[in-house]
């Protein structure tokens, strides 16, 4: 027991500490940066047909019904449904979101494409917040790794508040969309 606990520890020590040429240059931490801005940016641009449609600013309303959801393993569904616009009109064949369960209805909205209804209200558009939330959980400390690429000192302590003020906020609206969008 004595020698697990003392290779244990043995793995926890620091290792050397990197030297020149094991770190990005400027150029490859520029590109560092970019791509992480980027990462972060992309869940604000995936999510902005949802918000639309969510929000009431495109799309037919109208109800949504669950028909079907079928497993595809590994706690993954196709659910789908049909919809009823509330001018009247014929019923549409769409796809319904995968955390729906056969026999829901609920309020919705037809995406322009006609192939997917998203519900709207309140559960509605935080289910759609839940990607924006994330982006802005993925930028909440880009500011200080920034400053620290820069070696900027000033302004670490102040970046390091923002990002866990802007990480938690982030997690409580992917938690809040999460079960918004599973009610």
């Amino acid at each position: 027991m004595n020698d697990a606990l003392e290779s244990l520890l043995d793995g926890m020590e620091p290792g050397p500490a990197p030297g020149p040429g094991r770190t990005p240059g400027p150029i490859g931490m520029t590109v560092l940066l970019v791509c992480w801005l980027a990462l972060g940016l992309m869940p604000f641009v995936f999510a902005v047909d949802d918000l639309e449609l969510a929000a009431g600013r495109t799309g037919t309303p109208g109800t949504l019904t669950v028909v079907s959801c079928a497993s595809l393993g590994e706690g993954r569904y196709d659910c789908r449904g049909r919809f009823t616009p509330d001018g009247g009109g014929a019923a549409v064949a769409v796809a319904a979101s995968p955390d729906s369960t056969a026999g829901d209805v609920r309020r919705a909205r037809l995406a322009p494409g006609r192939d997917r209804a998203v519900p709207t209200g309140t559960a509605g558009l935080l289910a759609a917040l839940t990607m924006p939330f994330l982006g802005a959980g993925v930028l909440a400390f880009l500011p200080y790794v920034a400053l620290y690429a820069l070696r900027i000192r000033r302004g670490r302590r102040g970046a390091v508040i923002f990002g866990s003020l802007l990480t938690s906020v982030a997690v409580a609206g992917m938690v809040a969309g999460m079960v918004a969008s599973y009610s």
